[in-house]
């Protein structure tokens, strides 16, 4: 009897050392690309053509780091890119939601039609030059607004909070009718508490678009650098980098020297932390949802 519990506790220790080794391999590999990164953006920018470097920098500086914060248009463009990202994700979000509860009332006539034109809109797309047209002649153009109102609901993110809203149990929302609730405080006080883990998923894809984008400043409002965002501030510091960018001879000698100097790859992986940091650091706050909405998908009638 004490051998077989000895084989099988032996058996369970080599199983959980297993599992262990296993998860420690997993997130070494998830990780390794991010910390390879930042040990690059704090190594110093020539140095790093030599290649070699793994988890830290090998020559540490913070050059990398002070020659972007040192651009005066960076804090403007974090200022424009923080209002952008805030008012986009609130708009975005109250109005996908209370779009979604309407098209999924099966009492709502319209409710196949309108869904059909949002569903049609992610296969076909009116292309670049009719969307600026457009935008100019609504006023878009060189202004703020035009970060917000294009953003404010996207096809994807409406339909999963549609196909979520539809997965509720009918009987909630018949016993507030019945308590004489209007759909509107149906929508306040009974659907938006139960869906706050798909509102969740929805923040977190429009935050990270908002944040990112730079393309349609450069499209929309490139005579207004006061409406400049980060994302496009680090591409043009980045595009003037490769442009600076000389022979791997001459950038030896020069690190033999001593010159502090910006690389594309240098830029490049900082860019790339200061990027990422904030959304990182916004995801553990929501990731309780996701949780949660594993969950409330059990709840039946």
């Amino acid at each position: 009897m004490s051998r077989r519990f000895t084989r099988r506790s032996t058996e369970d220790i080599l199983l959980d050392a297993f599992v262990y080794i296993f998860l420690i391999c997993l997130i070494v590999v998830t990780l390794y690309p991010f910390l390879n990164t930042v040990a690059v953006s704090f190594n110093d920018g020539l140095d790093s053509l030599k290649g070699g470097i793994y988890l830290w920098p090998r020559k540490f500086t913070t050059f990398n780091y002070r020659m972007l914060l040192a651009r005066p248009q960076i804090y403007q463009a974090v200022k424009v890119t923080l209002a952008r990202t805030v008012l986009s994700t609130a708009l975005g979000v109250f109005s996908t939601a209370i779009l979604a509860y309407t098209i999924s009332r099966r009492e709502f006539v319209l409710r196949k039609f309108i869904s059909t034109l949002y569903v049609i809109t992610l296969y076909v797309n009116g292309g670049l030059i009719p969307t600026y047209f457009v935008y100019r002649y609504l006023g878009l153009t060189n202004s703020f607004w035009v970060y917000i109102w294009p953003a404010i609901l996207h096809a994807f993110n409406l339909i999963i909070v549609r196909t979520y809203i539809e997965g509720l149990p009918e009987s909630l929302i018949e016993s507030a009718r019945i308590d004489g609730a209007g759909e509107f405080t149906i929508f306040l006080r009974i659907i938006m508490p139960l869906i706050k883990p798909v509102l969740a998923v929805v923040a977190l894809f429009t935050a990270v678009a908002a944040w990112n984008s730079w393309f349609d400043v450069f499209v929309y409002n490139p005579m207004k650098p006061e409406l400049s965002t980060l994302a496009y501030e680090l591409q043009k510091v980045l595009a003037s980098a490769q442009q600076m960018s000389t022979s791997m001879e001459l950038a030896m000698s020069r690190a033999a020297a001593g010159a502090n100097e910006v690389t594309p790859r240098a830029i490049r992986a900082t860019m790339t932390v200061i990027v990422t940091v904030p959304i990182a650091c916004i995801y553990p706050f929501l990731q309780k949802y996701f949780v949660h909405g594993l969950t409330l998908g059990g709840v039946k009638e």
